[in-house]
């Protein structure tokens, strides 16, 4: 993990300071520079009182949840069936907006239930654009699935991997290609694991390598195309806040200041793995590289 970490970051900083920032150069759009100013003597008060309230809030969830027979636990008595899980976004949006007027009326800036409205229509705002773009994006994601196309093209291409008769090293590279490759067409993990992963673990098993080698290959592919997969569940979201900076910003501009860094990652990645494999290191604890 620390090794991995290392690596990663080195390349990240390399491939921002050589190819993303020159790119982008200055920036000279309109918004203001954000910083870190020390609080008043009312946005401290404001603070001391929100944390006394939460831990108030968490007691009091806490006594209704632990105690056997608690009065927030589900009607078979268990924690799973709790109301306080099962609408845990309606908890969380109450506590929250308990908090928020809290403050908000120490440090002056809520006088009213005018200026408490005032206040959420000026936060939602920002997130008309991602509302808009996710709309879109949810009918293309919709339609992609029902066509079946990213589904046809993981079986497709495990079926041909597994057809190779080669080493261990190449095989590793090419999973790592066909999982990125197939992660630009499907965003659940979880999915594409399930395709992959009865057809990998038995190939691996088969030449001699552990089922925990073949999922480190996969999720080496996996992630270095996240951030350039239209798929990816925040993409949306994060070409909203680059439209905040670039108002002619879209999906190509995100994914060519990406695509540097998925190749860094790539390379990064796999010649790390690949020295693992040659150094013949264990994945972790009692998680080594061959199958017996």
């Amino acid at each position: 993990m620390v090794v991995s970490t290392v690596v990663l970051s080195i390349a990240g900083t390399w491939v921002t300071h050589r190819f993303v920032e020159p790119k982008l150069g200055r920036y000279t759009g309109d918004v203001p520079i954000e910083s870190l100013d020390k609080l008043n003597t009312q946005e401290k008060k404001g603070l001391k009182w929100v944390t006394i309230i939460t831990i108030v809030v968490l007691i009091m969830i806490a006594a209704g949840l632990l105690p056997d027979n608690g009065i927030l636990r589900g009607p078979d008595n268990t924690l799973f069936t709790s109301p306080v899980l099962k609408g845990f976004i309606g908890v969380l949006f109450i506590v929250a907006g308990i908090l928020g007027i809290v403050y908000g009326s120490i440090t002056g800036k809520f006088k009213n239930d005018t200026d408490v409205v005032k206040g959420m229509v000026d936060n939602f705002k920002t997130l008309v654009p991602f509302l808009v773009l996710v709309f879109f994006a949810a009918q293309f994601v919709a339609y992609f699935k029902w066509s079946n196309l990213g589904l046809i093209i993981a079986i497709k291409g495990a079926e041909g991997l597994h057809s190779m008769d080669i080493g261990l090293i190449p095989l590793v590279i090419m999973f790592i290609v066909l999982s990125g490759f197939i992660n630009m067409f499907m965003g659940s993990a979880s999915a594409k694991w399930a395709i992959l992963g009865p057809v990998f673990i038995p190939m691996f098993m088969l030449l001699g390598y552990s089922p925990e080698l073949s999922q480190v290959v996969y999720r080496i592919g996996d992630s270095v195309t996240n951030m350039i997969s239209p798929m990816m569940s925040f993409f949306a979201l994060i070409i909203v806040y680059y439209e905040k900076y670039d108002k002619n910003a879209g999906i190509g501009t995100l994914m060519s200041t990406m695509i540097p860094f998925s190749i860094a990652f790539f390379i990064s990645w796999t010649l790390l793995l690949v020295g693992w494999i040659l150094l013949d290191l264990p994945l972790g604890p009692g998680a080594g590289l061959y199958y017996h």
